[in-house]
């Protein structure tokens, strides 16, 4: 059984991260990092198959792709404490000459990074190849995909899970961060979606919903369940309901944080708000 202590102390230690990075350049995304943070941290300690060793083939287990590649703060955070640079590094975000760029890439060659992503829209196509050359060389392993909520108003996603699902790839499991907020205003301001859950499914998709997206019992729970309904011919969307900002009471439920990086004095306030757990860097 899985320390859920130790998971939320670790999230706890995350959402300083996240505050700590962006306020040092002025810059980044902390809205949808914070609200995901509790995703990553399952992701990454519990619920992906992953090697120790990283290498870009990723032969023998389950990879991950991040396509809403502005939340990299969050990002990196969890790569870093799960061993895979060291945690000091992250105080390089977004420097010159940094592998830590605002966007993740690949020619730092940056361990855990797959793709290059933030051209929003991109990383369901990047993930559907990924899984079917898991297919054609046999390996069991799952894809693990994260998307934007606002994100799905790019059309090649909709190409992308209208393939999916022609072609039977049942060994993906693709998350979509819904927590109502993009850049501009709340999705149902800028363009309303309707029900993601009505689309999926009416585009042949199994979809498992998780209502409390900020709760690692939850999450574990949902992701389980999502699991046990692969290779069964259909791909496998969740719907992972959370609150941007989440963690940082002057953060949350606006997306007014979207992209803005908070002063010395919000810092301070958000720093007290999540107590140091496992160290700063």
């Amino acid at each position: 059984m899985p320390n859920t202590q130790q998971l939320k102390d670790l999230t706890t230690q995350v959402r300083r991260d996240i505050l700590r990075m962006v306020h040092k350049v002025n810059s980044g995304h902390p809205g949808g990092s914070l609200g995901c943070a509790e995703f990553f941290v399952a992701l990454y300690q519990e619920i992906m198959d992953r090697n120790t060793h990283f290498d870009m083939d990723g032969i023998d287990e389950d990879l991950f792709f991040l396509s809403n590649g502005h939340i990299s703060p969050v990002y990196y955070s969890v790569l870093a404490r799960s061993g895979y640079f060291p945690v000091d590094e992250l105080n390089t975000f977004r420097l010159i000459n940094s592998r830590l760029q605002g966007h993740p890439t690949t020619h730092e060659n940056l361990p855990g990074i797959r793709i290059a992503s933030g051209s929003l829209g991109q990383g369901m196509s990047v993930a559907l190849g990924a899984a079917q050359t898991k297919k054609l060389n046999k390996d069991s392993h799952l894809i693990y995909s994260l998307h934007g909520d606002g994100e799905l108003q790019e059309g090649q996603n909709w190409e992308a899970i209208m393939y999916a699902a022609g072609n039977k790839v049942d060994n993906i499991i693709s998350t979509i961060d819904l927590n109502g907020q993009q850049i501009d205003g709340s999705t149902d301001t800028v363009l309303p979606m309707g029900s993601l859950k009505a689309k999926f499914e009416a585009f042949g998709w199994k979809v498992v919903e998780i209502n409390e997206g900020n709760n690692i019992e939850a999450i574990l729970k949902g992701m389980a369940e999502a699991k046990s309904k692969t290779g069964q011919g259909k791909p496998v969307c969740v719907l992972l309901k959370t609150i941007m900002g989440n963690g940082v009471d002057f953060m949350m439920h606006t997306h007014a944080w979207h992209g803005k990086a908070p002063n010395d004095e919000q810092l301070a306030n958000g720093l007290a708000q999540n107590p140091e757990t496992l160290g700063d860097y």
